[in-house]
Formats: structure tokens, sequence, C-alpha cells
């Protein structure tokens, strides 16, 4: 009991000071979300879970302590964790005080920028001295304070439980080590609790005052170490100047304004009174192979092939790479992948990043992300809602559902949800832009198998059997949406996140790339494009069909322009491609870049075409470059 009573103690002291901060954040910052359809008390049991993963963290050293260390080591563990607690409580005061001048400053709790700025000490304690003089002598007022309290009043004796035999001390191991594992994992899910579980509303306000700072700082210096990659030491070097040149020339864009180089004026080939809304249904894992008008297999996707005489077909789209997140940047944000992690997960990408949210809101648009699965996998809701989606709609908001399977509820809820959704924002005479992401297509391939008919010959559960299931769900949303009044004034787009799982002998398997694309909607002709094209082409696409004269940074251009280029970048684990045409230069960590010939759907060795190899190496270090300095906005 005297163990159980000490970590009790120890937790509550931490969450108390976490609950402190956080009531503080609520009260000063409440204008800003009084007004919001969620509960924003939410914050506080949301937030109770984000600080629960810290505090057990924080405790899993003074529990292996208490149950493992020898009798004969007990006072200097009795010294050692009183140092060890005060430190850790000064830390969380520390940290939580430090909470308000930063989110102040940045709108934000601490995140990246708190440990960024350590390497400008001197630069950092000017500004400090400078304007939060008062703050800072508070601060230590404050800590000075509690240490004083820990010092003379709050008693911590932990010599008492090594008077407890080794043997029942060391019982209590595997108990407590599965409480503190359940604690830091906060979930039951597919995956561990993360920031994303902070993201419970569509206000940014209010998540970012249910996030708990350590994590959100602990978080920025891990997937740095583990994601940001020193592109020079990988790849090689080359000055800034060339290569953002090199890119810009290569995707033949003209900006003169060096804080955002790709941001140009584009006007719409298709003007109108009014501005159509926007739908986007990236389906997971379709590649070009499974569809019959894309010059894949027949008898897999019927409403597709019907569908693709009726709409703009890209018969030759290459993805990304291979992750969801790579696809979801390419349709969202017309981003091609930057080195390191895709930047639907990276820290400098989570708030003031370029997306359609960020583009169409200035035109009164609505947004919305619906996605049949649990919306926190890959940090999708904390990437939408930082970004300015007013709207995510995932797993458990959906009543009812007809299906759900491992992945989430149906393509089939999917669909019929957000048919519902738009019809109640037309009824508003609300604009919309929406993105769906599709379930089916994922092991294990959970899906209403007496919705279609199975393809003869093969497994139930499988990736044709379950692409044929998406391609249904495809055909029942148009089918739905043609019959209601929002329809005529919407332009759809069908594209796929990524091939089905890539494979093959090349370095890169560019074929393996291939995916459909298509778009539908009222006055748009029936048209065949087979142009080389990339994710960001497509969404450059069905934006110059809203009839908008627009302002972006997009990696791409409708194809209606004459500055569309034949040309993708794809990113296979570490390895970058730049394909031009049929040449391809093939970008290797720490290896000399090679040129092949894209023949046959197979890399055929030439000899090295400096020029390309160098283009290749520009787009790498320009998309690393203009990541960092957070300048696609």
């Amino acid at each position: 009991m005297k163990i159980l009573t000490n970590i009790l103690k120890f937790y509550l002291f931490i969450i108390t000071v976490f609950f402190i901060g956080r009531m503080f954040l609520f009260i000063q910052y409440f204008k800003r979300f009084s007004e919001i359809e969620t509960n924003y008390w939410l914050t506080f049991l949301y937030g109770l879970k984000m600080d629960t993963i810290v505090a057990c963290m924080i405790i899993v050293i003074p529990m292996l302590l208490f149950t493992l260390m020898p009798k004969s080591l007990g006072k200097k563990v009795d010294f050692f964790l009183k140092g060890y607690i005060l430190i850790m409580i000064s830390l969380c005061i520390f940290i939580e005080y430090a909470t308000f001048p930063f989110f102040a400053q940045y709108d934000v709790r601490p995140n990246y920028l708190f440990v960024e700025y350590l390497i400008y000490p001197k630069e950092v304690f000017g500004m400090i001295m400078g304007d939060y003089k008062l703050i800072v002598m508070v601060g230590i007022l404050l800590i000075t304070g509690f240490i004083y309290l820990f010092a003379n009043y709050i008693k911590f004796n932990f010599n008492q439980i090594y008077k407890i035999t080794y043997a029942k001390r060391a019982l209590l191991f595997l108990p407590l080590a599965l409480v503190l594992f359940i604690g830091i994992r906060s979930s039951l899910g597919h995956r561990p609790a993360n920031l994303s579980d902070a993201m419970y509303s569509s206000n940014r306000i209010i998540n970012e005052i249910t996030k708990n700072s350590i994590y959100s700082i602990c978080y920025s210096i891990y997937s740095d170490k583990k994601y940001e990659a020193d592109v020079s030491k990988l790849y090689g070097k080359m000055n800034i100047e060339e290569a953002l040149n090199r890119f810009k020339n290569n995707l033949n864009i003209q900006s003169l304004d060096k804080k955002t180089p790709l941001h140009r004026k584009v006007k719409t080939n298709f003007k109108t009174d009014s501005s159509k809304n926007l739908v986007i249904f990236i389906q997971e894992s379709m590649g070009y192979q499974f569809v019959e008008s894309t010059g894949g297999e027949k008898g897999i996707t019927p409403n597709l092939n019907l569908l693709s005489k009726k709409g703009l077909l890209f018969t030759n789209v290459f993805s990304n790479g291979t992750r969801s997140i790579r696809g979801i940047a390419g349709c969202v944000s017309g981003i091609f992948s930057t080195p390191g992690k895709g930047v639907v997960k990276k820290n400098k990408s989570q708030t003031g990043f370029f997306t359609i949210s960020s583009l169409l809101e200035p035109f009164g648009y609505h947004t919305l992300f619906l996605y049949g699965g649990e919306s926190r996998f890959d940090n999708m809701r904390g990437w939408f809602l930082g970004n300015g989606f007013d709207q995510i709609i995932d797993e458990p908001k959906f009543k009812n559902p007809e299906f759900i399977g491992t992945w989430g509820v149906s393509d089939g809820d999917l669909i019929n949800r957000a048919n519902e959704e738009f019809i109640k924002l037309d009824k508003k005479k609300q604009k919309f832009a929406a993105i769906l992401f599709s379930t089916s297509n994922h092991t294990p391939f959970d899906f209403p198998k007496e919705k279609i008919d199975l393809i003869n010959g093969i497994p139930e559960k499988s990736v044709k059997n379950a692409i044929k299931y998406a391609d249904f769900a495809i055909g029942e949303f148009i089918k739905k949406a043609r019959q209601e009044s929002y329809y005529k004034n919407t332009v759809f787009v069908i594209i796929a996140d990524h091939n089905v799982r890539v494979y093959g002998d090349d370095m890169v398997p560019v074929n393996m790339f291939h995916i459909p694309a298509l778009i539908l909607g009222e006055g748009i002709k029936p048209e065949v494009y087979s142009g080389l094209s990339t994710q960001p082409d497509v969404l450059a696409t069905a934006l110059d069909l809203l009839g908008l004269d627009l302002t972006y940074p997009i990696m791409g251009h409708s194809i209606f322009s004459n500055k569309k280029q034949a040309l993708s970048f794809m990113q296979f684990n570490q390895t970058y491609a730049l394909r031009i045409n049929d040449r391809v230069a093939v970008v290797r960590p720490k290896k000399e870049p090679l040129t092949f010939l894209y023949e046959k759907q197979h890399l055929k060795p030439v000899d090295h075409d400096m020029e390309l190899e160098k283009n290749a190496l520009a787009f790498i270090v320009s998309l690393n470059y203009i990541y960092n300095k957070q300048l696609y906005k």
C-alpha cells in the first residue's frame, strides 16, 4: 500500500499542475471558443488523457526503484527520488507557466519552436527579458515557492517502502508496469494515443488547450530526430538558389516572391458567375491495373468504367508515394513528397500549411473531411483541423452504420453520410469543399459482401473484391448525388492515394505508382487525358473547373493550362525518382544518382543524364527547404 500511495500521490501532483495550467488557458481564451457547437468542457476530459500519458512516463522510474531496488540502497534511492520528484514537478510547473507567453506569441502550445529557439540563447534571452521580464520574475517566484513548500511541508518518505520485503515489492512490478503501460498507451485501438486525440473539435484553440505542453515538446524532439533527415548528408549538396531555380523551371512556375517561391496567380479557364463546390473522393490503394478504363483488368470496376465515359479521365497519373499521407498531401495540398516523414505528420506543417481549406475559405467555402475510420490515425485529424478544415466526420460520428470493419465503417456508410451533409449545406446555400477517404480496400479487406457479385476463383477477402466494393460505393455516391440539387454545382474528383502494395524489381517500381483519376460534374465534357500527370496536377485541374481566379503554390498545373509539364516525382522509402517524359533520374541515400529510360513499364539503365540527376536532387533540396522554412502557405 505504501508503494501505491506514493505513486498515486506523485501522479496527483503532476495532474494537478497540468489541470491548473489548462484551467487558466481555458479562462483566458474562453471568448475564442465560447460559441462552438462542440462541448468545450470535454477539453478537461481529453486533456486528462494527454496528461496521464506524460504522468505515467514520469512515474516509470520511481516504480522501477520502488519494486526492484534492494533494501541496502534504500537511503540512496530515497535521496534520489526526492530530488527526481522535485525536479519533475518543477519542470511541469515551468513548462505550464511558459505555455502562456508562448501561446500569446504563437497561438499554440509549445512545439518544435520551443526547442528550436534554444539554439539561439542570446537572442532568446534578450527577447524574454525585453518582453517578458515580469512574467519571468513571477515564474521564478512560483518555482521557488514550490521548492520551499516541497522542502518544508510536502512529505515523501520512501525509506518506509524498503522495510517491505523484496519479494513483496517485486510482486508488484508486473501489475504496476501494466497499469503504467496502459496509461502511456491510453488507447485500445490500433495505435497508441497521440496528439490527434486532443483534436476533438473543429475549433483550433480548444484543441490546443486540450493538448499537453510537455507531450507536444517531446513529440517534436522525437519526430525531428527520427524523421527530419539531413538531405545534404543523404543525397548530396546543392546551393538553395540553384535548387529553387531548377525546381521552378522544371515545374514551369514563375514567382518573384522569395518568401513564397511557388505562389502565383492562376486565372480560371472556366469563369462563371457562381463558383462550384468541390468533392475529392480519395480511394485507398486503388491501382490503375484494377480499372479497365485506365488499361487495367476487366470486370473489377464497372462503375468507374461507366463514369469514365462521362467525365475527364486521366489515364497516366502517378502518385506521390506509397503511403496514404503522401497521397493525401498531394490531393489536398498539391505538394510532392518531402524528405523524411510526410507533411501530414511533420511538426512544421501542423498549422499554417497550404490546403484547399486555406485556399477556399476566403471565398466562403465550408470545408470538411469525412473518413470511415479513426481520423487520429496517421495524425490526419490533427493535420486537417490544424490547417483550417471546419469539420471532421470520422467513425465515432457515424450513427447506426450498416457495416463496421477493422478499419471503420464501410464506404457505403461513408458516401451516405457525405450525401446527407452535402444536402444540408446546399439547403443553406453554403459552398463547400470536401475530402472523402475510403477504407474498404485495406487488409483484412472487410466489406459488406452482399453489395457486390464476388469475383469467381479468388478469396472473398481479397484486393480485387475490396476494390469492386469500393467501385460500388463510388457508383452509389454519384447516383445519389445526381438526384440532389447540389450535383449541378459541384466538381467531383475520384483519385487514388497510391497504388496497392508497391513491389517490383526496379530500383523504383514506377509502374506501381500508376493510379486512376477522374473528374466529373455538370458541364464537364467527356475527355481522355493521357499526358503524364501527378496528384497536384489533378488538384490544379479540379480547382480550375471551379471557376475561380486563385493564388496558390500547388506543384502542378491544370491540363487546360499551357504551363502543364510532363513530369512526376515519386518517393519510394528513402529513394526519390524524377520522371520527365520517359527519362527517370533516381536519387538514393549516400549513393550516386542513376538515370533510366522508362520502357514497357520497367526502368532500363542508360548513361548518366547529369542535368536530369541534378534536377532530381534540386527537387529534394527544394522540398526540404520549403518545408523547413515554412514557405508552403
